[in-house]
């Protein structure tokens, strides 16, 4: 894309995930880093030069004039979930785009006033899920979409769990109630209902019951936590998420006629190839000591790693709106405030006593 056409970003705050995404803008080849703001001037010029700022990128010390800075075209919004109706709004206010962190607020009716600034402004939306911008998702949600392969869907499982360390469970955001309070069911458990939904071709459940027993910290964040999802023809679907288990991000998808395994949906084991196993009609050999066929290994390669992805799509549809007078694209809001819908279903259900909580679209 002509220099001309780059979509230039604003970054408001200084999180560890914002190094990440800094890293993405500057690899995008539709993006370019233009400004940072932090609650200090000083943070945002340590910031800009640990993660290598352009020369030209401009620092403030307030998020407020990152936004009032017209030469800004979208911004980058990695704070505290407690945080991003205020930030998210008063960007779509400015005639920001907004790329907002996951999950992208503490409940539906929050995320709601996100979405009428950004339909009223004209801007685009899309949250920070990665891996859905990779393309093995492309090819997985092929096989997935296959009758002949993988047949209708009859089940699926994920999980995503991190072995904090003892500081992570004393200092980091994600545990206090004041800024994420939502814990691992909004951190984790958000990518595992995103995987659930695309399974399901974004088809919402009609009930959802949280696991017993959850486990709480002293301030009550949820720190591990699961739940079942039913759907009304028979798809069932189950998730653990925590910060007290050892890494692991799987998808195990059952249909009538195949299996999907993915056992580092998230975060690919290396950043430019990613794997998945499939295996269609299974069965036993006639001694039962083997399967026939075996499952196969499907390998995807990729130039730019899925976070740069994210961002040269979120550019992409800026850059239509800018240049094109295009429309934002609904689809991610869409598919962002269904799995909003899906956490705010579990809590309910955890602050009921484990009652199983209907969804209404």
């Amino acid at each position: 894309m002509p220099q001309n056409r780059t979509i230039r970003f604003g970054v408001i705050g200084c999180a560890d995930i914002a190094r990440k995404v800094s890293r993405a803008i500057s690899l995008a080849p539709n993006a370019l880093i233009a400004a940072v703001g932090s609650r200090s001037l000083d943070k945002a010029k340590l910031f800009a030069e640990a993660n290598g700022f352009p020369d030209g990128a401009k620092l403030y010390g307030s998020y407020e004039a990152v936004l009032d800075d017209p030469d800004i075209d979208a911004v980058y919004v990695p704070l505290p979930t407690s945080l991003h109706v205020r930030w998210a709004v008063a960007a779509a206010q400015k005639k920001k785009h907004v790329l907002l962190e996951k999950p992208v607020a503490l409940n539906a009716l929050e995320f709601d006033e996100i979405i009428e600034a950004c339909e009223s402004n004209g801007v685009q939306f899309m949250d920070g899920t990665m891996w859905v911008h990779h393309p093995r998702t492309t090819v997985v949600k092929d096989f997935l979409s296959d009758e002949h392969r993988f047949g209708e869907l009859k089940s699926i499982h994920t999980c995503f769990t991190i072995g904090a360390d003892a500081d992570f469970l004393k200092n980091n955001i994600r545990v206090k109630p004041d800024l994420d309070a939502l814990g691992s069911l909004g951190d984790a458990g958000w990518y595992c209902v995103r995987a659930i939904l695309l399974a399901a071709n974004y088809e919402l459940p009609k009930t959802v019951l949280a696991s017993r027993e959850p486990v709480l910290n002293e301030a009550g964040v949820i720190m591990a936590a699961g739940a079942s999802l039913y759907w009304e023809d028979g798809k069932v679907a189950t998730f653990y998420c925590s910060f007290l288990s050892n890494l692991t991000m799987d998808i195990t998808a059952i249909g009538t006629k195949g299996t999907l395994h993915v056992h580092d949906f998230i975060i690919p084991y290396q950043e430019k190839e990613a794997s998945f196993y499939t295996s269609t009609e299974s069965k036993f050999d006639e001694l039962v000591t083997k399967w026939d066929p075996q499952p196969s290994k499907h390998t995807v390669n990729t130039d730019l790693p899925q976070d740069a992805l994210m961002v040269t799509e979120f550019s992409r549809l800026v850059g239509e709106i800018k240049f094109n007078n295009s429309k934002p694209e609904k689809k991610w809001p869409t598919v962002s405030r269904k799995t909003q819908m899906i956490l705010d279903a579990v809590k309910a259900s955890i602050d009921r006593c484990f009652e199983p909580v209907q969804i209404q679209e």
